[in-house]
């Protein structure tokens, strides 16, 4: 990365939320580590009416990618067979599909070794253990085998009264707190955390370009929050994650490295969290169970997922 990341209030910070071996050398999933069988169990224990959400957009063509990020291209569906006969004539006739994305195109978790900083991975691991027939070598999507845990909305959108936040805002960890008050809970070790801004009203209105920049999103204060209450991982309903273009002028995706790389904590991107925050307002409450497994594609810095509330 650039040398602007290497500024010292990034470092501080760094240093502060720091996990590199709390879980052991050998560890390759970072907080995902603090959602243990209790923990799920009690996630299990908040669901009331059984009413599944999805957070997922659609994967098309004209989805959320708009060339800014080079290789992440939209997914291209083509049909490879349609109605065939495999086994021969009168057998059943099948159908088949392929699909080519980049696999952070939609939503989707960032792996841990998905950004590197100072030659460093998670767990000081050297970036050059990402290789390009490889992938990553260490904690790779793949190592995720299950992600079901507690999930908190915390409705910063909501919570300022507007149905989206200004592309120039910073979620910072005062938003966090207001948002965590309208919860009505207190996030706690293994939570996964979703962040509303409402930026993904742009897209669903058909926008793609005002959804991608400039975009509203965290903070750099915000890791130090997260760490604080162990957090096992974070998404949110922006492009970019972090607020895009960077508040700290010249110091790009430093909420990226603090979270994926100091920290060992998956982050998501592109959830689309209208309807949750909607059915959450209803019920007033703000906390489910959240099913939200990647698919494990081996070595991958990043995948799609299609994550589930359930109320």
């Amino acid at each position: 990365m650039s040398p602007p990341t290497l500024r010292p209030e990034f470092h501080e910070i760094a240093e502060r939320v720091n996990n590199w071996g709390r879980w052991g050398a050998d560890d390759e999933i970072g907080t995902l580590n603090l959602i243990t069988d209790e923990v799920v169990r009690e996630a299990a224990a908040t669901v009331r009416t059984g009413r599944r959400i999805p957070l997922a957009l659609p994967l098309r063509q004209d989805g959320v990618q708009t060339g800014m990020i080079p290789g992440r291209i939209n997914p291209l569906h083509v049909m490879v067979q349609i109605n065939q006969e495999v086994f021969g004539p009168g057998t059943v006739a099948c159908s088949d599909d392929a699909v080519t994305m980049g696999l952070q195109a939609a939503t989707h978790w960032d792996a841990l070794p998905h950004v590197s900083h100072s030659g460093r991975l998670y767990n000081g691991r050297p970036a050059g253990t990402v290789t390009a027939h490889g992938g990553a070598g260490f904690s790779g999507i793949d190592k995720v085998r299950h992600l079901v845990s507690r999930g908190v909305l915390l409705d910063v959108a909501r919570v300022r009264g507007v149905d989206r936040l200004d592309g120039s805002c910073a979620v910072g960890p005062e938003d966090l707190d207001a948002a965590e008050e309208l919860a009505g809970t207190r996030v706690r070790a293994g939570d996964i955390v979703l962040v509303r801004t409402g930026q993904m009203r742009v897209l669903l209105a058909g926008d793609r370009h005002a959804y991608a920049y400039p975009s509203p999103g965290l903070s750099i204060r915000t890791p130090e929050w997260f760490h604080a209450r162990d957090v096992a991982a974070v998404a949110n309903d922006t492009l970019t994650f972090e607020i895009f273009p960077p508040e700290v002028e010249d110091l790009w995706l430093p909420v990226h490295a603090l979270d994926l790389v100091e920290m060992g904590m998956p982050q998501g991107q592109n959830w689309n969290l209208e309807k949750l925050s909607t059915a959450c307002g209803e019920a007033g409450r703000y906390t489910f169970l959240l099913a939200a497994t990647p698919e494990p594609f081996t070595g991958a810095t990043g995948a799609p997922v299609a994550p589930v509330a359930v109320l």
